[in-house]
């Protein structure tokens, strides 16, 4: 554990700076800190307390290369078909430029990244049906972001970086027969997992709390 996380930040405070971090540095990650995030993890709610979710850590170098290659390859297709031809102001193309040169930056050095964190989900469905006909209560996936997220906190809260990435499905398969992953399992998501170069803060959101809240009806607005 590095010498700033000496003070951890507060549950509201660790909300609120938590941000995608795309840089970091080669410090080593401690098994210790990366149970600590895998225990917060499992305490996130689930439908039914099923927990439908493995975890795969991934730190041997040469199957941290062959990940970044899988996701260097999505990427460039990915990044080509999302590629904004035009901006609405000088602003708006400067965020973006910035995003998306940290974004290349994890695609060019995910290899160096300490930690891979793999997150697995099999493929179940959670519909059940009565007479009436099958209930759609949602699908199994809202019971592994939960996970997710505590997982990156927990993170937080010791100093740690995280991002969400989810380009490696660009060849799921790949990524399964490198990891030797049974197929009924997805492979949800990618988490890096160091010491990041930034710094934590309030990152900006063009859509506030007050603009997509309503109150009793939809479109009822309350200024706080």
């Amino acid at each position: 554990m590095s010498e700033e996380t000496e003070s951890e930040p507060g549950l509201l405070e660790g909300l609120m700076t938590h941000r995608a971090m795309r840089r970091y540095t080669d410090e080593p990650v401690s098994e210790e800190d990366i149970w600590t995030c895998l225990r917060a993890a499992v305490q996130a709610p689930s439908g039914g307390n099923i927990q439908p979710y493995q975890f795969l850590i991934v730190q041997d170098p040469d199957t941290r290369l062959a990940l970044a290659e899988i996701y260097r390859r999505g990427w460039a297709r990915y990044g080509a078909a999302i590629a904004p031809t035009e901006f609405p102001d000088d602003a708006t193309k400067s965020s973006w430029e910035r995003n998306n040169r940290a974004t290349v930056h994890l695609a060019e050095n995910l290899e160096h990244i300490p930690v891979l964190v793999l997150v697995l989900m099999p493929s179940i469905d959670m519909t059940v049906e009565d007479d009436e006909g099958p209930m759609p209560v949602g699908p199994t996936h809202a019971s592994v972001y939960p996970a997710v997220q505590n997982f990156m906190l927990a993170a937080r809260s010791l100093g740690l970086g995280t991002t969400m990435t989810t380009l490696h499905r660009i060849y799921e398969d790949e990524v399964r027969q490198l990891c030797d992953i049974p197929a009924r399992y997805e492979v949800l998501a990618l988490l890096p997992l160091g010491y990041p170069t930034g710094n934590w803060g309030v990152a900006p959101r063009p859509r506030p709390a007050e603009r997509i809240t309503s109150w009793d009806r939809f479109g009822q607005k309350k200024t706080p």
